[in-house]
C-alpha cells in the first residue's frame, strides 16, 4: 500500500510533522517494500487553504492513505473525496509511525464535523448550571 506521511525531514528517521497542511515534506512510502521518496509540500507557505492544497498534492501521488498527527476538516474532506483514508495520532519518527499504522495502532479519522479539527480535544458545551450536593 502506498501511504503519505507528514514529516519534518526527508528520511525514515525524520520526526513526523503533526501538521498535515503545513508539514515540510510528505514521505511517500510503499508499506510492503518500504521503498520511499520525499515529496516537498508546496502548500506550506500559502496564506489560506494549506490543508486543501496539501490534500491535492498528496492525491497526485496515488496514495491510498495519509498518516499524520492532525488533519483539519477541509483537508479531510478533500482527501476523502479522492478516496484516501486518513490516520491520525502519529508521532515519533516516520518509521515508527508506519509501524504503528501497520500494527493497527493509529486511529482512522472520522468524517469532518462543522467547526472542529481532528485530533484535538472537544469543547465543553455545558452551561455551568450544575449544583454540588454534599
Amino acid at each position: 500500500m502506498r501511504v503519505a506521511i507528514s514529516a519534518i525531514g526527508n528520511e525514515l528517521n525524520s520526526p513526523v510533522d503533526p501538521r498535515f497542511g503545513r508539514c515540510n515534506v510528505f514521505i511517500i512510502l510503499n508499506t510492503e517494500t518500504m521503498d520511499y521518496e520525499a515529496s516537498p509540500n508546496s502548500s506550506i507557505g500559502v496564506a489560506h487553504g494549506a490543508g486543501i492544497g496539501a490534500a491535492q498534492n498528496v492525491a497526485q501521488q496515488n496514495v491510498e492513505a495519509v498518516i499524520t498527527g492532525h488533519v483539519g476538516p477541509n483537508a479531510h474532506m478533500a482527501l476523502s473525496q479522492a478516496g484516501i483514508e486518513v490516520y491520525t495520532g502519529a508521532n515519533g519518527t516516520v518509521l515508527e509511525a508506519v509501524e504503528a499504522f501497520k500494527s493497527g495502532k493509529l486511529s482512522k479519522a472520522r468524517s469532518p464535523t462543522v467547526g472542529g479539527h481532528f485530533g484535538q480535544g472537544g469543547r465543553g458545551r455545558g452551561t455551568g448550571q450544575g449544583r454540588r450536593r454534599g
